[in-house]
């Protein structure tokens, strides 16, 4: 088996096409080939980076976030990220959390991104409410993609997804792509 494309050999190939990465806005390196395995500290060398994405590679885990002090969008899709722990370097500029196609559980670990609007995380392993009810944590999400986790398939199925998100996620706007519409209140 061959080994997997580190980010500085990545940065580098980047740098070839797009100049230097510390000065670029935004940064992609998706689809590696050999695939990216490791988030790795050379990510902290991206100051000025406010977009970030890293799908479709053999991410295992989310590190090396440090020193991104822009980063408003983070793109994850398609790895094989297990947690969403490792995110507290960007806890207070992550407007925007792209990580669907991935093997997350749980969300231990979402609530230190205080200023996330976006979360876009179908195709994953989400079962539970309890795990689903720490977005209620969330001050500023609007727009949830959730579609084929585990609990969104059961729910849906029983007819009752979207008003029981709807319920829980008081200020969400965007659900699976469709606008949440809410009664509003008679005076």
């Amino acid at each position: 088996m061959s080994k997997g494309t580190t980010i500085k050999e990545a940065l580098a190939k980047f740098e070839e096409k797009s100049g230097k990465a510390s000065e670029c806005k935004e940064v992609k390196m998706i689809g590696i080939c050999p695939q990216i395995e490791k988030m790795d500290a050379s990510l902290s060398t991206l100051t000025t980076c406010e977009k970030l994405s890293l799908s479709t590679n053999a991410i295992e885990k989310i590190a090396n976030l440090n020193g991104l002090k822009n980063l408003k969008i983070l793109s994850l899709g398609r790895n094989n990220i297990k947690s969403l722990t490792g995110l507290e370097a960007v806890g207070d500029t992550l407007q925007e959390l792209w990580i669907s196609y991935n093997l997350i559980e749980k969300l231990k670990g979402i609530n230190v991104l205080k200023k996330l609007q976006i979360l876009w995380m179908s195709n994953n392993k989400v079962g539970e409410w309890n795990e689903f009810n720490k977005l209620s944590e969330m001050p500023c999400l609007e727009n949830l993609l959730f579609v084929g986790n585990p609990l969104e398939e059961k729910s849906s199925a029983e007819g009752t997804w979207r008003e029981d998100v709807a319920k829980k996620l008081v200020k969400l706007k965007v659900l699976d792509g469709v606008p949440i519409v809410r009664q509003e209140e008679e005076d």
